[in-house]
């Protein structure tokens, strides 16, 4: 009777155990997880928090997918297609180069062919006094990020995103304007 006992404490421990080292291991789950609409606007706040000694004032928004001059405008890309959804931070009014977007693309989107499409055919002279001197492009799973702007800020709010998806990303593009 006491080794009956004794077995079934022994596997409600174990059991205990192997559930704390299970949350241990699998962490929050927070960083590195770009899979929501709201992990999105957290990656675009992180960023700006971590560099607002040298941001202008920004403004996110949701770009309507279905308006193409609005996709073409902020990513380059002619179409809509494998497009889950947008999401940019521009400034607000200021006559600074700067522009980060984050694509969503879908599931079976080739995820590669969408970046090279933004970076042959995003405007970085789109504003108009001034024109960005770095464009980076990468993704994370399905999530494609770029930010175009002068070297030293697009190099800085890059690496943020990289450290944001603890460096889990796809090929790394670049453009530089001179």
């Amino acid at each position: 009777m006491k080794q009956k006992k004794f077995f079934i404490i022994g596997l409600i421990l174990l059991a205990v155990i192997s559930f704390i080292i299970f949350i241990l291991v699998s962490g929050s789950g927070k960083k590195g997880n770009v899979e929501t609409p709201k992990n999105v606007n957290d990656i675009i706040n992180t960023i700006n928090k971590n560099n607002k000694n040298v941001l202008p004032e920004l403004e996110t928004i949701k770009v309507d997918i279905k308006n193409i001059d609005e996709v073409t405008s902020y990513t380059g890309l002619k179409t809509n297609d494998g497009i889950e959804s947008i999401v940019v931070s521009e400034p607000l009014v200021t006559a600074q180069a700067y522009s980060v977007a984050i694509v969503r693309v879908k599931d079976n989107a080739d995820v590669e062919k969408i970046k090279q499409e933004m970076l042959d055919n995003i405007d970085m002279r789109r504003w108009i006094c001034v024109s960005a001197e770095q464009l980076y492009i990468t993704n994370s799973g399905n999530v494609i990020f770029s930010v175009m702007a002068d070297k030293d800020v697009a190099k800085a709010v890059y690496n943020d995103f990289k450290k944001y998806v603890n460096n889990n990303i796809g090929k790394e593009l670049e453009k530089s304007n001179n």
